[in-house]
């Protein structure tokens, strides 16, 4: 190999290495970025998946009575007439 072709290879090597990671935002930096990315949109994705439930039991309990009445009874221990409530409570 002469020494013009050796030169020639090294700079190409040298320039190929200098356009995989030089630069503002590296080959490395996109591929986070990208990584990034995707973890955000499964986090979006969740939480319009919880924003959908707490949407359905918000309109439960301004509308149904039955919701109400569970999460009156769940919630604030509240019983009816002549019902008897116990609540059992965990040893210390």
């Amino acid at each position: 190999m002469t020494r013009t072709r050796l030169i020639g290879l090294t700079a190409a090597v040298v320039l190929a290495g200098l356009a995989f990671q030089a630069g503002e935002y590296s080959t490395l930096d996109w591929l986070t970025l990208r990584r990034q990315r995707a973890e955000e949109r499964r986090t979006v994705r969740d939480l319009e998946l919880e924003l959908d439930s707490l949407q359905r039991l918000a309109r439960g309990l301004e509308e149904d009575p039955g919701a109400q009445e569970r999460a009156a009874r769940e919630q604030f221990g509240m019983i009816r007439k002549g019902e008897l409530l116990y609540r059992l409570v965990p040893p210390p």
